[in-house]
């Protein structure tokens, strides 16, 4: 599991930091545009401590699941969803349901065998069911920062696209996002590998992080329509064909 430090402060930063603020955003246009049948059944797949849980729940009912068990308590209070214990690629729970979607949101990158974990959930939606997920884009950005939070990888368009194919899912559309901020991020990076990565770094006060949110929102004029070449992460839309 992640360092204990690095999940509580980000149990507690995903209401309100621009990043979790704003990944959410992108990840309702992106259901938007999947155009989920009414009544349908959702699946959250690692739903940490809940964050995207209220968000989801929007579009029918819901179910989730999580490996480590004190985010998975903090998700049960928020009373939203059914929700389970449960790991990829073997311990997906709820065996009786076939979803019309399933929400992957950095998950990916934590997992030691993203193929067979892909197929597993490829397997549990319905057909022409819908995976939205999102990734840690760029290997040559990774640092302390993916060490400390226990990435495998970092993701490219095109690695994406083979890990999605290989698992039997149909690639509808891929992009980085949260390309205006990446500069910021390089700088960022930098930094860490002169002087030490810090989960304990402050916050950006709200008038920061509401810039930064403001800053990544323009990027909804293009996203999840059309593409950017480069950003912090990757968002795609498959489907089980």
């Amino acid at each position: 599991t992640m360092e204990r430090d690095a999940f509580e402060l980000m149990a507690m930063a995903e209401k309100d930091h621009w990043w979790f603020r704003g990944r959410r955003e992108f990840i309702e246009a992106a259901f938007r545009r999947a155009k989920l049948p009414a009544g349908a059944k959702l699946l959250d797949a690692g739903c940490g401590s809940g964050g995207n849980l209220a968000l989801l729940s929007q579009f029918g009912q819901l179910f989730g699941f999580e490996y480590d068990q004190e985010a998975l308590a903090a998700a049960k209070t928020l009373g939203i969803g059914q929700l389970e214990h449960g790991s990829l690629p073997d311990g997906v729970p709820f065996l009786e349901q076939r979803f019309d979607a399933v929400g992957l949101f950095d998950v990916l990158e934590h997992l030691e065998h993203p193929v067979a974990s892909l197929a597993a959930l490829r397997e549990r939606l319905t057909d022409g069911g819908v995976l939205v997920l999102t990734v840690p884009a760029h290997p040559w950005l990774w640092g302390p920062h993916d060490e400390h939070h226990q990435h495998f990888r970092r993701y490219t368009d095109a690695t994406l696209t083979a890990h999605l194919n290989d698992a039997g899912l149909r690639v509808e559309y891929v992009s980085y996002m949260n390309t205006l901020l990446l500069p910021l991020a390089v700088v960022q990076r930098v930094k860490e590998r002169l002087f030490g990565y810090s989960v304990h770094e402050l916050s950006p006060s709200p008038a920061v992080n509401n810039a930064l949110l403001n800053i990544w929102r323009i990027e909804k004029r293009w996203i999840p329509w059309r593409r950017a070449p480069f950003g912090l992460s990757l968002i795609a839309i498959a489907r089980r064909a």
